[in-house]
């Protein structure tokens, strides 16, 4: 039989500390995010309600939210 090893400790992870966004900007990004729903959705009734498109839906609406309309 062949002698067992002790396994060794590991060293735990650091902690990585993480900003606590502010209530402004908490608000701003639940105001983006419901522009952006709401324009996905009506870039899938402009579809004719079409399912498996929402990825795209999403990231286009996203794109003229944060850049205009293209």
């Amino acid at each position: 039989m062949s002698p067992r090893r002790k396994r060794e400790k590991r060293a735990e992870p650091a902690k990585v500390s993480v900003e606590v966004a502010t209530i402004e900007g908490s608000a701003g990004a639940l105001e983006r995010d419901e522009r952006i729903r709401d324009r996905a959705y009506e870039l899938y009734l402009q579809r004719g309600q079409e399912p498996g498109y929402e990825l795209e839906d999403w990231l286009q609406a996203e794109r003229e939210i944060d850049c205009g309309p293209r």
